[in-house]
Parts: structure tokens; C-alpha cells; sequence
């Protein structure tokens, strides 16, 4: 596989546009990307039983499975590295079918997470784990929109700005853990 350096605005990512990555594709995204982990994905899924919208629109987006540390000065959040995102598996492919485009995390994902990832012309970005300080200086700025009782784990809107990621599964199912 052949490694290409892309810039990608968050906007930009549609099926089609998501369909030109390939894994192990190196990806400076800027945008907009939406924070969950475990427990917010619990209340997200609480929520679409329920017969209620999520907390923030589903298509198009992009979750980075984070959650990032309170604020040092001068910086809108403090580490924000990627977990572990086989925790997220069994909430995933519900997400893609309902327009989720993308996921940031680390680590390989299960078989059901990769079909998702095919049937619905999404990709799986792999960020740099143990990096989340680094991480945090691509981070322009965070706000919460779901859940704050949860701290650090709540659902946050962020901007972020060339955030260096690796298309790790791509929309054709090639996957970099699976060589």
C-alpha cells in the first residue's frame, strides 16, 4: 500500500471522498470531530432506543473516541489522546448505518466494526497513542454538548486543526492491524 499525505477538511468528507483514502494514507484533518467514549456511547444509544435524537447530527460525522483532560492555559483542552476503540465496537455499526462517517481512535477493530466501515463508505483513523499532549496543541477549541456530568468523558464539539491521523481501515475493508 502506498502511503499519500492528504490534508482533509472534516466537511469534505463524503462517501465519495471517503471512498479516495486508502489505508495507511497519513491525513492532516481540520474541522470539526465530536468526543465519545464508553459512557456517552451508553446515553447515545439510550437516547436513539428512546425514539430521541443524538446529541449532535450523526451524518458526516466524525467521533474521536477521547477524552480530553481539563485545559492548561493558553490551550483549549489539556491531553487528548485516542482509547482504546475496541470498547466501541459494539456500538459502531449502528452509528455508521445512521450516517456516522468516520472514526478516530487506536487499535484494530472487530469484523462488524470493519463491514460498517465498507457498507457505509466510512474510514477508521488511527491517531498516535501516549501522544495526547501533542494531540492537544491540533485542538483550536472544545466545547461540551452532551452529558458534562460525565467530566473528561462527556461529548464535546472541537475544532481541530491538521490533527496527524493514518487511514487505518478504509471504505474497500483494507486494514493496516490485518496485513
Amino acid at each position: 500500500m502506498a502511503m499519500r499525505e492528504i490534508r482533509l477538511r472534516t466537511e469534505e468528507l463524503t462517501r465519495e471522498r471517503a471512498a479516495q483514502l486508502r489505508a495507511g494514507d497519513r491525513v492532516l484533518l481540520s474541522g470539526t470531530v465530536y468526543t465519545a467514549r464508553d459512557a456517552a456511547h451508553k446515553r447515545i444509544f439510550a437516547l436513539l432506543d428512546a425514539g430521541q435524537e443524538p446529541p449532535f447530527p450523526l451524518e458526516g460525522a466524525i467521533i474521536y473516541y477521547a477524552g480530553p483532560t481539563p485545559a492548561q492555559q493558553g490551550m483549549a483542552v489539556g491531553s487528548c489522546g485516542p482509547t482504546t476503540s475496541g470498547r466501541m465496537d459494539p456500538f459502531a455499526p449502528r452509528l455508521m448505518d445512521l450516517g456516522l462517517r468516520a472514526m478516530v481512535g487506536k487499535g484494530d477493530r472487530g469484523d462488524a466494526v470493519v463491514d460498517a466501515i465498507v457498507r457505509n463508505s466510512g474510514v477508521y483513523f488511527a491517531a498516535v497513542g501516549g501522544a495526547g499532549a501533542l494531540i492537544a496543541r491540533c485542538i483550536r477549541s472544545s466545547q461540551v454538548v452532551a452529558f458534562d456530568d460525565l467530566g473528561c468523558e462527556s461529548v464535546k464539539r472541537m475544532e481541530v486543526e491538521d490533527l496527524p491521523l493514518t487511514v487505518a481501515i478504509d471504505s474497500q475493508g483494507r486494514d493496516l492491524y490485518r496485513r
